[in-house]
């Protein structure tokens, strides 16, 4: 049965992965080397209930974003990923799909970031992974589902974010999203996920409509923004985004310069994390 196989793979994944391996603290008693079910939850951006049922064999049909998810905090290789998909009843994301594969490598390197807000995003701009500073400077995204984890819709369609943009950067700021999402689908013609973003984007947003029939170009370069944080006030970090060859996907890092008060402030926001502050 697929659904128990399931079940039994992420365990004996979860087991393996050990609590440094997956940059978490190892304190206190353990009985086991592996990871718990509380910690792969909190990995993985979904509830410890669902792992528990996913486990057990009493939850079936998990979508392909719980699968990258799990597949992401649990470290996998490629072949071990395509694997879990497998067993989940999915085919595994081929050539023609935007990439969502987060190599172990890179990321252990996110895993010593842990100063600065840093988040990873595919590239259609949908967040795949974001580090504890970034949920505290710009929200906690783990209950953000479906298009609510994309930017782009987010901006357009959605609530927008913290980031402040003035009217004189604003229209470039846009068409740079829509010219990124107008070169992926250039890229990945036949992704059928990106394929309805864009259609949704379309149909319920006029600005993003006029910027994508306009031809709008531009590109997303290092920035200055200022972020409006509902408890310490706004902050003005320097934005960076790397591109990571061969893997199509955007890291997002923000940092402050040293000695300032906004240096400060981000600061007390990584101490804090997204705990509630208490003036």
């Amino acid at each position: 049965m697929a659904t128990a196989e399931f079940g039994k793979a992420v365990r004996r994944w979860r087991d393996r992965v050990s609590p440094e391996a997956a940059g978490l603290p190892a304190g206190g008693q353990r009985r086991a080397a592996g990871l718990r079910r509380e910690e792969l939850a909190l990995l993985a951006g979904i509830s410890v209930d669902y792992v528990t049922r996913l486990e057990q064999g009493r939850a079936s049909h998990p979508s392909a974003q719980v699968v990258e998810a799990l597949a992401r905090a649990l470290r996998l290789s490629q072949s071990e990923r395509a694997h879990l998909f497998r067993l989940a009843e999915l085919a595994p994301p081929g050539p023609e799909t935007v990439p969502a594969y987060i190599t172990p490598s890179m990321q252990r390197l996110l895993d010593r970031l842990t100063g600065s807000p840093v988040a990873v995003y595919d590239a259609s701009w949908t967040l795949l992974l974001a580090n504890a500073a970034y949920a505290a400077l710009m929200g906690d995204p783990s209950g953000w589902r479906g298009n609510q984890r994309n930017s782009v819709w987010r901006h357009f369609v959605g609530p927008g974010s913290r980031a402040r943009h003035p009217p004189e950067s604003l229209r470039a700021f846009e068409a740079a999203l829509v010219a990124d999402l107008r070169s992926v689908t250039g890229r990945y013609p036949d992704d059928r996920r990106l394929q309805q973003l864009v259609a949704e984007l379309r149909a319920n947003s006029d600005r993003f409509a006029e910027l994508w029939d306009s031809g709008a170009v531009g590109r997303h370069e290092a920035a200055r923004k200022t972020i409006d944080h509902p408890r310490v006030g706004p902050l003005t970090l320097d934005c960076d985004v790397l591109n990571v060859a061969g893997s199509d996907l955007h890291i997002m890092i923000y940092t402050a310069e040293p000695g300032t008060e906004d240096a400060e402030r981000l600061e007390l926001l990584t101490v804090l994390g997204t705990q509630t502050l208490v003036g």
